[in-house]
């Protein structure tokens, strides 16, 4: 067993638990198997962690984090608030190569909602996605480029509607979900109805 600072063996444990929970689901993973896929004793997992229910929350917090961060760098260099919007619709980090993992044990939360710990870390994670959405909505309604006929926290619900649904489908790996025989993705035409067409493809 090597030895690694606090926050590394911390980052470790949530790694390891994120796959063990994303292939036996939460309910049937143990801390005596999290400990052998981390190479390391029970008691280690107990120094950072008071419970698996504990690993699991800070899991969903971990990953909502995450999800901000990973939508802020490939926002850096977007020109106006328009191709924010565009980028965000198609950065789904339900299906990216890292969120892929963390939310499949997420949606695996929909079982545990009764506990009112883990219901309360879901509520949060969801409340900072949509209030990153809202936000760059406004901005994009400021601009006069989306809408204002909705208001931007009910359009940022019905952002995460279709981001999780799409994600669900993803996760069950349904073929050809989500594009038709001439190549249409829902992530176009949902960019297209929000923000409108882009200028390399107006004459379409």
């Amino acid at each position: 067993m090597s030895r690694l600072p606090a926050s590394k063996r911390r980052e470790q444990l949530l790694d390891c638990a994120a796959e063990l929970f994303a292939r036996n689901g939460y309910a049937r993973a143990t801390t005596a198997q999290l400990a052998r896929a981390a190479g390391v004793t029970e008691p280690i997992i107990y120094r950072h962690f008071d419970s698996k229910r504990d690993l699991f929350v800070a899991l969903i917090e971990r990953t909502g984090r995450e999800t901000i961060e990973q939508w802020e760098r490939h926002l850096e260099d977007a020109t106006d608030s328009a191709e924010r919007l565009r980028r965000l619709v198609g950065d789904n980090p339900m299906v990216s190569e890292r969120g892929r993992r963390a939310y499949r044990v997420i949606l695996q939360a929909i079982s545990e909602v009764d506990d009112p710990v883990i219901h309360d870390a879901l509520r949060n994670h969801l409340k900072s996605l949509h209030a990153f959405l809202a936000e760059e909505l406004e901005a994009a309604q400021k601009d006069h480029k989306v809408t204002q006929r909705f208001s931007a926290d009910i359009i940022a619900w019905l952002l995460i509607h279709l981001g999780l649904g799409y994600g669900v489908l993803e996760a069950m790996a349904i073929p050809g979900h989500g594009a038709d025989r001439d190549g249409a993705h829902v992530r176009d035409i949902i960019a297209r109805l929000l923000v409108g067409r882009e200028k390399a493809d107006a004459r379409d």
